[in-house]
């Protein structure tokens, strides 16, 4: 029998952060243990760090550096797995202050598992492999 495969949503993700509301963060977590027992695969998507991201650092009032160290040290110590380039994005040193940051290396990162080159005008992505940086053109009068 194939083992189930499961992708979480960001209330799920932000419950098990915060532990609020209790009633469910306590259904979230006996979800996760109930998952691991039947040894089922649960991702957290690129969209859903993204978005966790965000609520962690502008609802939740956390620093930009203690919203990544949440993210970067679940998925570290969960059963839950992420994309590649979001583990090997969350691992980098100095990242809240990095630039590009967060958000920016995400998009940047799915990009190339499509194969694709990114077209940005985010000058700070132009040092990304992969990445074509966009110039404004002067509009004529």
């Amino acid at each position: 029998m194939a083992q189930p495969s499961l992708s979480l949503d960001t209330s799920v993700l932000l419950r098990l952060l915060s532990a609020q509301p209790i009633d469910q963060f306590r259904a979230a977590t006996q979800f996760l243990q109930e998952q691991k027992k039947c040894n089922a695969t649960l991702h957290v998507s690129d969209l859903v760090l993204a978005e966790s991201y965000f609520a962690l650092h502008s609802y939740y009032r956390l620093s930009k550096t203690d919203s990544l160290l949440a993210l970067a040290r679940f998925t570290q110590h969960s059963s839950v797995t992420p994309t590649p380039y979001a583990q090997t994005i969350l691992s980098l040193p100095n990242l809240a202050t990095s630039n590009p940051g967060f958000v920016d290396r995400l998009i940047h990162g799915s990009s190339r598992s499509a194969g694709h080159t990114l077209a940005t005008f985010e000058k700070s992505a132009a040092k990304l492999p992969s990445t074509l940086l966009l110039k404004p053109t002067s509009s004529s009068a």
